[in-house]
């Protein structure tokens, strides 16, 4: 079953995602945001109508596509969807974001944000297809499953998953390193982190001072890594399974086990699932350690009011 979950949404998801991402780019250009999340951080409580059109449009198109996607259980951001029509209780997870980087859409700050969906089990991420609506001219993609991680320009010329397959796979052995970590999700002190990532030997970039989006950063090695404070679910498994299939990492900074998806706790004030604690993720085990050491002695309490 799980090769045929990934091959049914290698095959149809590429198409829905570029639909969704012309979406993305019309609605932007319009005055979208409404209200809904109060949990103190502006990154966080971003919401606009096209976070909750594109997952309609992306719940919907799982729906209709396959019935095989309708034996997995899904996890969405928003509410929008006809969400109850898909498995309760399954050992496959189809997880979506509609719009990362909300804020940043909204606020049209930069062009770094992303429509996402990834396909997990409790221990494990095993495909994850990724649309950047404003990289570049015609937009880009991320695109990983075992054994390949594809990333590149999109061109609206072609068919979604044929520009897919005309990409050349990352290559382990030419990508670069970074010392460049992204950071998020420490409240008001994500530039302070930051600063303590560089004091350690490593660039800490906070979210304000992204060059884009960190999946394609991550994947060809313009950036090594990120250190993330209670991950949502939604998004980071995407970071865990780049990682990994770069040869590194994605782990718990107190404890440095690798990450699971059996520990969730719900984020009440943003509506949304999270992990515990902290989480360093990198595909070099020396960043691993440096991340590690330096993070474990700080709180893994998000909210501390």
């Amino acid at each position: 079953m799980r090769d045929a979950i990934i091959s049914a949404l290698a095959e149809h998801l590429p198409t829905v995602m570029r639909w969704a991402g012309s979406l993305a780019r019309e609605l932007r250009k319009h005055n979208i945001a409404i209200t809904g999340k109060t949990s103190g951080s502006a990154l966080t409580d971003a919401l606009t109508l096209a976070d909750l059109s594109i997952q309609d449009l992306l719940v919907n198109a799982l729906r209709d596509l396959d019935p095989i996607f309708m034996q997995c259980r899904i996890e969405a951001e928003e509410s929008t969807g006809d969400l109850y029509r898909f498995a309760e209780e399954s050992e496959y997870v189809i997880s979506l974001d509609p719009i990362d980087g909300t804020k940043q859409f909204r606020d049209k700050t930069g062009d770094g944000y992303a429509v996402m969906l990834h396909l997990r089990t409790m221990d494990d991420v095993i495909y994850s297809l990724v649309y950047l609506p404003a990289q570049g001219p015609n937009g880009g993609w991320v695109e990983v499953r075992p054994g390949k991680m594809l990333t590149g320009p999109d061109d609206p010329g072609k068919p979604a998953r044929q520009v897919l397959d005309s990409m050349t796979p990352i290559d382990v052995k030419t990508r670069p390193d970074s010392k460049k970590i992204y950071l998020i999700g420490f409240q008001q002190h994500d530039a302070a982190r930051a600063a303590d990532v560089t004091e350690a030997g490593l660039d800490g970039i906070a979210p304000d001072l992204m060059p884009g989006s960190i999946y394609p950063l991550l994947a060809t090695g313009e950036f090594g890594g990120s250190l993330i404070h209670t991950p949502n679910v939604y998004d980071y498994p995407v970071s865990f399974q780049i990682a990994r299939e770069l040869g590194g990492d994605s782990v718990w900074v107190h404890n440095g086990q690798r990450v699971n998806f059996t520990e969730t706790w719900m984020d009440d004030r943003a509506d949304m699932l999270r992990l515990p604690g902290i989480v360093a993720t990198s595909a070099n085990p020396e960043t691993l350690k440096i991340l590690s050491e330096l993070a474990c002695k700080w709180s893994p309490v998000r909210y501390e009011d």
